[in-house]
């Protein structure tokens, strides 16, 4: 059972500012603008449940077209520049064992919500089979979790509920 502290979200959600939520994101990119992002090393169940999630991924994340990130894998996808990020298949937080870590439901999926040094948002799935991390970029914070919402329906389709390992 998770700690966090949850909030519900629905699609009225998209007007709330990211800032008022949240916490962390992952993303960098290289030196010609192109977005790179690290690649996780899960074992191959979790492999098998984020190929899922990548063929689900919407084309289209907060009107951004997506744009994947260097190197090409199945466990990662973006959108946009600067890219919101996603990875699939990174290890479990520490800060979901933090009673006082900020989450939030936002249309029938759990994040933890962590907000990083430079002003970008980390938010990771939670109470799913595998753990979806998703970044969104500084200058990007103002639009809310409307990310969140377009990626909603392929997470819950692609990784079912249950604890990771």
């Amino acid at each position: 059972m998770s700690s966090l502290r949850h909030r519900r979200y629905g699609l009225s959600a998209l007007a709330v500012p990211v800032t008022a939520l949240l916490a962390t994101v992952a993303g960098c990119s290289a030196n010609d603008d192109s977005p790179a992002a690290a690649v996780p090393s899960p074992d191959a169940a979790v492999t098998k449940l984020c190929r899922d999630l990548d063929r689900a991924l919407p084309q289209k994340v907060d009107g951004l077209s997506r744009t994947d990130p260097r190197p090409a894998s199945a466990l990662t996808a973006g959108w946009g520049s600067p890219a919101i990020i996603l990875r699939c298949g990174v290890p479990r937080p520490a800060a979901m064992d933090d009673p006082e870590a900020d989450g939030a439901e936002i249309d029938g999926v759990g994040w933890l919500l962590q907000k990083q040094g430079d002003g970008s948002f980390r938010f990771t799935t939670t109470l799913r089979r595998a753990y979806a991390e998703v970044t969104i970029p500084a200058d990007r914070t103002d639009r809310g979790v409307a990310p969140l919402v377009d990626l909603a329906p392929a997470v819950k389709k692609t990784i079912p509920e249950g604890i990771a390992d």
